[in-house]
């Protein structure tokens, strides 16, 4: 459509800045692009005698040129008005958000979040173990096989990886400990060295850790899975129990695997030392298992697998916490997933600590 507007001609003589035709919104552009070519600096006089249509967008165009020393001449008092009337957009600067200050009321915010997550997590807690416990009475709300299915995934599956690890760990701790004990002559101790230190500390601990980023994470990541796609609602229509029906079959499979898999990592652990021993120490095998057999209690055994046991329920909350607290779709899923590995070594190493200060402190 062909516009009916004439573009204004604009011209520049001493400061005078003479504008004729139409100065609407439609030729508005076309102005300050002349404009342009004189510098607005220069403009002492506006002069609109010769304007034949004018709006409010060549209001606020003469009033970006105007100053408070710049005289405008030939303008009808309509037109006057409208320049007076007329508000130039400032171009806005984008703020940068304030930075939360540490206030009292600040701080009361964080303790409050804080204080209702931990009241979750007690709730949590209590359900769980209390579902755990009624649960071996009354099975009616556990699905066949879940339970074999769990322990298979959590422990057998779970095997070829600790090994592995515990295996170099006895052979790292033997060639460690034989390089510092050899001068003083006193290298059988190593036997006394790796049967304790597997059997009360990295047998549970070294197992809790992988078990925690590999199961730990899976039932974080499946629990957050049922939530999104809404399956835990859909047990609860059909008069189930989420934790009942899901968590319980996982904790009690997590409490019968994590002290078998601390008692096999254990012997694995020390046939990587006895390994070291007989060939790098040169120690008859004979003289090692009379060194084991003297060095390694009873007592040793049963704090590892309290500890194991300790672990075993950690690492079950803290998956499934993570995963009914997820928001969010797929990356919700991802980041509950992390946190609940993150989450679960920190509270394993506590626990390590608590459990070292009950054990070993008064001794």
């Amino acid at each position: 459509m062909k516009s009916t507007f004439t573009a204004p001609t604009i011209t520049m003589d001493n400061g005078v800045l003479a504008i004729s035709g139409d100065l609407v919104a439609m030729t508005v552009g076309d102005a300050e692009r002349s404009v342009l070519r004189f510098g607005r600096e220069a403009i002492s006089v506006v002069d609109g005698s010769g304007i034949s249509g004018f709006d409010s967008s060549g209001a606020v165009f003469i009033k970006c040129l105007s100053t408070p020393k710049t005289e405008l001449r030939g303008f009808s008092d309509n037109s006057i008005r409208l320049i007076e009337m007329a508000v130039p957009v400032e171009k806005g600067v984008p703020q940068k958000p304030e930075k939360p200050r540490l206030s009292l009321e600040y701080i009361g915010g964080i303790a409050l979040r804080e204080m209702e997550n931990l009241t979750e997590i007690a709730i949590l807690i209590v359900d769980i173990l209390f579902w755990a416990v009624i649960g071996i009475f009354n099975r009616k709300q556990y699905r066949k096989g879940t339970f074999t299915e769990q322990a298979y995934y959590m422990g057998s599956t779970a095997l070829p990886i600790v090994g592995t690890i515990l295996f170099l760990i006895g052979v790292i701790l033997t060639l460690q400990s034989a390089a510092q004990l050899r001068q003083f002559g006193v290298s059988i101790f190593v036997v006394n060295l790796l049967a304790i230190g597997l059997s009360r500390e990295f047998a549970p601990l070294m197992t809790a850790i992988i078990v925690s980023g590999r199961t730990g994470s899976a039932i974080a990541s499946e629990i957050a899975t049922m939530k999104f796609t809404e399956e835990l609602d859909a047990i609860k229509t059909l008069g189930l129990n989420p934790l009942r029906f899901v968590v319980v079959p996982k904790l009690w499979a997590m409490v019968l695997c994590m002290p078998l898999l601390s008692i096999m990592a254990l012997f694995i652990g020390l046939s990587g030392g006895f390994l070291v021993s007989i060939t790098y120490m040169e120690l008859s095998p004979t003289t090692f298992f009379n060194q084991l057999l003297l060095s390694l209690l009873f007592w040793d055994v049963v704090t590892g697998l309290i500890k194991s046991l300790s672990f075993a329920i950690i690492i079950t909350i803290v998956g499934t916490y993570r995963g009914l607290t997820f928001t969010g779709g797929a990356d919700g899923v991802g980041r509950a997933t992390t946190a609940s590995v993150v989450t679960s070594i920190f509270a394993i190493i506590v626990m390590d600590s608590i459990w070292g200060i009950i054990f070993y402190f008064p001794h």
